[in-house]
């Protein structure tokens, strides 16, 4: 089988891993190696100077001795056609990938071939011709295998990026339906181990340079490379099970606070085999995975509990408002406030405002008062906020009633996209068309011609004046002639002023995430997987 036809089969079937997330790997190119990992991401992602990066995304081989129920690689699936890359072909598609610019890292995940240990060894073999052969410095993300040995679990992170160890499905009566193969012990005990080795690699490398001169810490840093330096991360198909999002949401705080997960990645059920073991339904819901996404957001940055955003009594998140605006209409006695006066922790808790908007609203309001033109210039979402606060003691949606079924109601229905925010004031012009000004008898596009330009004002002596940064200073100009050349430079001693702020253009700093905080202590992973 060619090459070609491997790269078709083989990314075509790793398309059901999430992973779309910024890496947290900040690696700039060497001279005399490949790549860089400069806050790059999975999939398409942006960096923080603006790039969009993207992986190639292919499993080693889609042969697998794992018989689960959800999977399309399933050893009894005999309707597709399997193969596999050799670590030489994995490695040689990535590097002509990457200097085609059409990648600027690898995901690799694979089904097991033969045994866990036998499949990591053929992902280890690929990535050592990238690191050591290549040199490639790129963004790796590598998906373990359940089973594999810690030895081999240890040599794959030391040449990855990120790890991760899917969980499949969220507890082990599911996991023992639908994925007989895998045992509750196989997932969690490599997904403890990455944890255990990332924290002892960095106290390891922090101990040493402590304990190391300059030219030590240089050599240290540059030879020896992090164990996962971007952490783990673990995926769970939502849907294929019955467990409620209560579960799932109480699985993910413990599995952030024990094992300092990065993400965890929720997959919405696709049928892609027919068993009766599974739910019978076309799909599950994506908005049930939009909703997951946001109450893990709450948590992480909006310092949420879980018994805060859902609780058992109704264990699944409302799929017409988010989280948020879900718990601002259960303790609607707590709204509204007033934005010039509440504090982070309560701004944090409005609708519509988020960590960086409450930010820029502490610093702007130190300098005037703020009302709702105010607000919509620092960007925060004024459709929803406005009906959970006031501006200067006034409420902003007046005569409106301030009930639980109303603020549902306009919660709930469509928002005008555009329409708010700092978007609201700018016009935008429509699609820009190859065919403006085409003439309908010859065929031929007339250009259109630009307006001749205002002559140059007159300086003393009838001297013209050469407008520098946008008309703050003229420069006067004398004619001079160089062979057949004419062209015209300042007079000596003339001093060009640009009319321009002291660092105007720079962007200003993006304010941090608030830190990833839990009300109250979760059931350990054990209890609840």
């Amino acid at each position: 089988m060619d090459i070609a036809r491997k790269l078709e089969l083989l990314a075509d079937a790793a398309k059901y891993d999430v992973a779309c997330t910024s890496s947290g790997v900040n690696r700039s190119g060497k001279k005399g190696q490949l790549g860089s990992a400069t806050q790059a991401g999975c999939c398409h992602s942006f960096t923080p100077d603006g790039r969009c990066v993207t992986l190639l995304k292919v499993l080693m081989t889609n042969v697998c001795t794992c018989d689960c129920a959800y999977c399309v690689n399933r050893v009894s699936n005999r309707s597709i056609e399997r193969t596999a890359f050799t670590p030489r072909e994995l490695a040689d598609l990535t590097i002509g990938f990457y200097r085609r610019n059409f990648i600027e890292g690898l995901f690799l995940s694979s089904g097991v071939a033969g045994n866990p240990d036998n499949t990591t060894e053929l992902m280890i073999r690929a990535l050592e011709i990238l690191r050591h052969e290549y040199g490639f410095r790129g963004y790796i993300h590598a998906k373990a295998i359940p089973g594999a040995s810690p030895e081999l679990l240890q040599q794959l992170g030391f040449l990855c990026d990120r790890l991760s160890v899917n969980m499949e499905l969220p507890s082990a009566a599911s996991l023992a339906l639908l994925a007989p193969d895998k045992t509750k012990t196989n997932i969690l005990a490599p997904m403890r181990q990455i944890c255990d080795n990332c924290t002892e690699d960095a106290e390891s490398r922090a101990l040493s340079r402590r304990t190391a001169g300059p030219l030590a810490q240089r050599k240290t840093k540059t030879a020896a490379r992090a164990f996962a330096p971007a952490g783990q991360s673990t995926q769970m198909i939502i849907g294929a099970s019955p467990e409620s999002d209560h579960h799932i949401l109480n699985l993910s705080a413990s599995l952030y606070r024990t094992l300092s997960l990065k993400r965890v990645f929720f997959s919405a059920y696709v049928p892609v085999t027919r068993d009766p073991r599974l739910p019978q339904t076309d799909r599950v819901p994506l908005n049930r995975e939009h909703r997951l996404y946001q109450a893990d957001w709450l948590m992480r940055f909006y310092e949420f509990s879980v018994d805060e955003i859902i609780d058992e009594a109704d264990p699944f998140l409302d799929l017409e408002v988010d989280p948020k605006a879900a718990w601002a209409l259960r303790h609607l006695d707590l709204f509204p406030v007033e934005v010039n006066t509440a504090s982070y922790e309560v701004l944090l808790r409005v609708p519509g405002i988020g960590v960086r908007g409450a930010k820029l609203i502490l610093r702007a309001r130190r300098h005037s008062t703020l009302g709702a033109d105010e607000l919509r210039k620092l960007g925060i979402a004024w459709k929803r906020a406005r009906y959970f606060v006031t501006c200067k003691g006034a409420y902003a949606v007046p005569g409106a009633d301030f009930s639980a079924p109303w603020l549902r109601a306009q919660l709930a229905a469509p928002i005008d996209g555009g329409a708010h925010g700092r978007r609201s004031a700018k016009e935008v012009p429509g699609q820009l068309s190859l065919f403006d000004g085409l003439d309908a008898q010859t065929g031929h596009v007339q250009p259109k011609m630009p307006a001749a330009p205002s002559p140059l004002p007159q300086g003393r002596g009838g001297e013209e004046l050469l407008l520098a940064g946008g008309g703050a200073a003229a420069l006067p100009l004398q004619e001079r002639r160089t062979g057949a050349q004419r062209r015209l430079e300042p007079k000596s001693g003339a001093v060009p002023g640009n009319g321009a702020r002291p660092g105007a253009g720079r962007s200003a700093p993006r304010p941090q995430t608030a830190p990833r905080a839990f009300a109250a202590l979760k059931p350990a992973v054990e209890a609840l997987f």
